[in-house]
């Protein structure tokens, strides 16, 4: 059993604390499991079993929970007849219409701990925002990272390791199963999503059109396009006609339903947010194979979004450099601490070498700024830290 320390540790000291816990994730990252392990830290702790209420929303049990009313009725038969402090735990309950009210019910007429999940960006914003405004705490979660993974096979990092995490990614259900069925898993995961959180939620009837797209975000990981690019790309390349203004709203469903990421980019001189080119990327890059099947030819691009997700995973705001004509892959925020970050497989070429190292020196100012590539050598100089990928996602940052 892997812990997830790195979550459970933002939720146990809240326990008790009358802020609502909202995990929130891609379907499938492991929050329902989350949700086991709180459960099982309240056992520890004494807590009555029978004061601890659980209702995952995609059970047929609680399918005939739909808006608020039904909500509240079926929380207050579960809970009347409970001595003591109740703890209700709402598994997907973005399910639900209108279930915002109900939370802020919970919290005003019971005396309650409340920890919720959600598959779904807009968990926090609209109605939630408005009714439970600083009354909540969300934790932000991942499918595993390649320690959690090490963790999960009970085993030290290796290449062999390391390339089946690199091919197929950080799924928790993936780890005993072949590789022909890690693909097919993957191919219905996306599936799920794409029908469940997409088509029905938004009523769209082109589904091909919204293949296409998803496919051509997850072949450019890491590239700047505009949405008049991928316009004109379609219609040229593949005969598909769809206006810019769509393709921005289907990204904007897809960031809903956590399997893209948007990257804005940034003028390193200038600080302000550049509103054209961003980047994307997919929030496990085990997708990536399932498309287009080149995670381990097309390694630089993979490494570069394992990268961007270990650091959100971190906590950090990402957001791509622009300084002059060069670009810097990641800028980091946390607080008042920024890093500045290129990713690339190999060093061994004085070209690479300078492509990744000549936009840092170019920085002028004294945040960290690091190399992380495949090499074991260390091209550390002028300040700037080079580090294995392996050992960053292992260790951290130097």
């Amino acid at each position: 059993m892997v812990k997830r320390d790195l979550y459970l540790n933002q939720i146990i000291p809240l326990i008790d604390n009358e802020l609502i816990k909202v995990i929130t994730g891609i379907r499938r990252c492991g929050k329902s499991y989350m949700l086991g392990l709180i459960k099982e830290e309240l056992i520890n702790r004494g807590i009555n079993e029978n004061n601890i209420i659980l209702i995952n929303f995609e059970s047929a049990k609680y399918r005939n929970v739909s808006n608020a009313r039904e909500l509240d009725l079926l929380i207050e038969s579960l809970v009347e007849n409970i001595n003591g402090k109740v703890y209700l735990f709402f598994d997907e309950i973005q399910n639900v219409d209108g279930w915002e009210k109900s939370i802020n019910a919970c919290r005003v007429d019971w005396d309650c701990d409340i920890y919720i999940t959600g598959s779904n960006s807009k968990l926090l914003s609209g109605e939630l925002a408005t009714h439970l405004t600083g009354r909540y705490f969300e934790i932000k979660m991942y499918p595993f990272s390649f320690k959690e993974f090490l963790d999960y096979k009970n085993q030290s990092s290796s290449d062999e390791l390391f390339n089946e995490y690199l091919e197929y990614g950080g799924f928790p259900q993936l780890f005993n199963l072949n590789d022909e069925d890690k693909l097919k898993y993957l191919h219905d995961l996306f599936n799920s999503i794409l029908y469940n959180d997409l088509i029905s939620r938004y009523q769209i009837r082109d589904v091909n059109i919204l293949e296409r797209l998803i496919i051509f975000l997850m072949d450019n990981v890491g590239k700047t396009f505009s949405a008049k690019s991928i316009s004109d790309y379609l219609k040229q390349e593949e005969n598909v006609k769809i206006a810019p203004k769509t393709i921005y709203n289907y990204i904007d469903y897809f960031s809903n339903t956590l399997l893209i990421k948007k990257v804005q980019r940034e003028n390193v001189e200038g600080k302000e947010i550049l509103k054209i080119h961003e980047k994307y990327y997919v929030v496990d890059h085990g997708f990536n194979q399932v498309f287009n099947g080149r995670n381990l030819t097309n390694i630089s691009r993979t490494m570069e979004n394992i990268v961007y997700v270990e650091l959100l995973r971190k906590g950090y705001e990402v957001t791509i450099g622009k300084i002059g004509d060069f670009e810097i892959d990641f800028i980091a925020k946390k607080h008042k601490h920024k890093i500045y970050i290129q990713v690339t497989y190999s060093l061994a070429s004085e070209e690479t070498f300078n492509r990744e190292f000549r936009p840092l020196l170019k920085v002028n100012d004294n945040y960290p700024k690091y190399v992380i590539s495949t090499d074991k050598f260390d091209f550390s100089q002028e300040g700037i830290i080079h580090q294995n990928l392996i050992d960053f996602l292992v260790n951290g940052l130097k």
